[in-house]
């Protein structure tokens, strides 16, 4: 009996030990890296994607902002640990349920903070490691009291998919258009505000549930939001492709101008699920969704060639 006593002690330790490192990948959220792949999206909207230099690059910011999202997320789930404990869902993630200690959370997160710029200061053009400084910065200061501010916890979130749809431009020295950079906010406000749309309508009724900002808005105000937010990034869109000689081009077919049709039926096939409130999770709507993933693909393919001028 004393000896199961012993053992029953020893297990949570060991346990711990053991798992160490699957905790910390844990809660670097593997799930939430397919966000940093929109580096690549002024290279590719430039048609520069395809050296060996855009690639290195690009591979190596994919890199730096999974660190700092990771460094983030370690420093965030540490901070709100005790919180976390009282919520049915959180109380899963490693800190809060004991696998990960709060001091290694710290030390990891803040270690991660410190290298990513360095990395990028050393390998990438200036500009770069200023956009991670200033990432981490916002970042940080939405874990520690932005979170709480309403519409610049929306700002933040938005800002964020922003700056890394940015990043691939500095990176390549590829001045970026005024019509990527609306389009891309607007596009990532869109669903910034779907998701949230989407927890509202989730947690009616159970307190509690989710976020507690959520309470404070109304989800009248969200669904115009994201309304509003997929209007201007369709406009956007739209002005980008009918600019520089409407309908003139140097292709086969006006790649250009078609690819408007394919962006306003994908606005419209999400804004479906947003509708419903099943937008909670972009990744998940965008890779079950069979026709939204064809949709995509036509759209993806369309604005290559028009990009290639095919």
């Amino acid at each position: 009996m004393d000896h199961r006593h012993v053992e029953a002690a020893r297990t949570p330790h060991q346990a711990v030990g053991a798992t160490l490192p699957a905790a910390l990948l844990r809660t670097a959220r593997p799930k939430q890296w397919v966000k940093n792949v929109l580096v690549v999206a002024a290279p590719a909207a430039a048609g520069q994607l395809f050296s060996r230099h855009a690639l290195t690059q690009l591979a190596l910011l994919f890199v730096l902002f999974t660190a700092c999202s990771a460094a983030v997320y370690l420093i965030n789930d540490a901070r709100d640990a005790e919180a976390d404990r009282a919520h049915p869902t959180k109380r899963h993630r490693p800190v809060a349920a004991g696998e990960l200690p709060a001091a290694g959370a710290y030390a990891v997160g803040g270690a991660l903070a410190v290298l990513a710029p360095a990395v990028a200061a050393w390998l990438c053009p200036p500009a770069v490691a200023a956009l991670l400084v200033a990432y981490l910065g916002m970042q940080l200061a939405y874990c520690v009291s932005l979170k709480h501010v309403l519409v610049v916890d929306l700002v933040v979130v938005t800002t964020g998919f922003l700056m890394r749809a940015m990043a691939g431009g500095l990176a390549l020295r590829i001045p970026l258009s005024r019509w990527f950079l609306i389009t891309t906010g607007f596009g990532a406000l869109f669903m910034v505000a779907a998701k949230r749309y989407s927890e509202a309508v989730q947690m009616t009724g159970k307190a509690g549930a989710t976020r507690a900002l959520l309470t404070e808005y109304s989800t009248g105000y969200l669904r115009f939001v994201w309304q509003l937010a997929a209007g201007v990034a369709v406009l956007g869109y739209c002005l980008w492709a009918l600019e520089g000689g409407g309908t003139h081009h140097s292709g086969l077919l006006p790649w250009r101008q078609l690819s408007m049709v394919a962006f306003i039926v994908a606005i419209l096939r999400y804004a479906v699920f947003a509708d419903r409130g099943t937008a909670g999770e972009p990744e998940d709507v965008i890779l079950r969704d069979r026709a939204l993933a064809v949709i995509g693909v036509v759209w993806l393919a369309m604005y290559g060639l028009a990009v290639a001028h095919w």
